[in-house]
């Protein structure tokens, strides 16, 4: 199993439309192209505010691939993210973690 940690630090003042974006599109759009989702949570404190993260399992690395193929492919995407987009970018830095859990995890 491996665990895809998720960071987009946007743009001041576009939480907002990046969280309505996830809400009305992505999470839907996750569904359709077999992501697993575990949590998505916003920097409160920290010196990279303000950060959307999200975690997402996968049961392998060629699965991971394959889904964000499809999911960066899918014309539904690219409508939703251009839409959200009309009044400007919404993000200026993401980075992407592929963890492994220890033998000690909760999360296994």
């Amino acid at each position: 199993m491996y665990i895809e940690r998720c960071t987009y630090h946007c743009l001041p003042g576009r939480l907002p439309a990046l969280l309505h974006r996830f809400e009305t599109a992505t999470l839907a759009l996750f569904k359709k192209h077999g992501f697993t989702p575990l949590g998505f949570f916003i920097t409160e404190f920290g010196p990279r505010r303000p950060e959307l993260m999200y975690l997402l399992r996968w049961d392998s690395l060629d699965q991971r691939m394959a889904c964000w193929a499809a999911f960066r492919e899918d014309p539904e995407w690219n409508r939703a993210r251009e839409d959200s987009e009309r009044d400007g970018m919404l993000v200026d830095l993401m980075s992407n973690e592929i963890l492994t859990p220890t033998a000690f995890s909760p999360i296994r």
